[in-house]
């Protein structure tokens, strides 16, 4: 499915790297595992190969998604929800998804309310946590220019 060497992301945590396919003993039987580096947070995931179908790891988003990708960003309509409680769990549906569109939705729409009001602490965090899964992201699109990256960061 995957190999050795190849980007990929993993739905909660961002990017990561295949490092590597190892033979492990669990339960006492023989399993072979993919050895992900994650690149936000340097953690290592261990995902048994049989396993992979149901994983929430996908590839990277190619370039010729990029364009629909920026569309969204800086055209499409942000939702208004009546509470923070219930734009926090969209958001969080969104972000558990691990598509690049809805990250870049979570991204769009609160970088948008923070010009507006101040943002609460979840909010934040959620802000700053999807903005780096984002970026981690688009970096790694092969064909990606330095203007195209441009187009996504947040003007403090």
């Amino acid at each position: 499915m995957f190999q050795i060497g190849e980007n990929v992301i993993y739905a909660t945590q961002g990017p990561g790297v295949i490092k590597s396919i190892e033979e492990r003993e669990f339960s006492g039987e023989m399993h072979q595992y993919y050895i992900i580096e994650m690149i936000i947070n340097r953690m290592q995931l261990m995902i048994p190969v049989e396993k992979m179908t149901d994983a929430p790891i996908r590839p990277i988003t190619n370039i010729k998604a990029l364009n629909h990708i920026l569309d969204t960003f800086t055209n499409g309509q942000s939702e208004s929800s009546d509470s923070w409680k219930e734009r926090y769990q969209k958001n969080i549906t969104k972000m558990n998804s691990g598509d690049l569109e809805d990250c870049v939705e979570v991204v769009r729409d609160l970088s948008r309310m923070k010009q507006e009001k101040t943002l609460n602490k979840s909010e934040k965090e959620m802000l700053t946590k999807a903005y780096k899964i984002m970026m981690s992201e688009m970096k790694l699109i092969e064909g990606i220019t330095p203007q195209q990256l441009e187009n996504f960061h947040l003007s403090k």
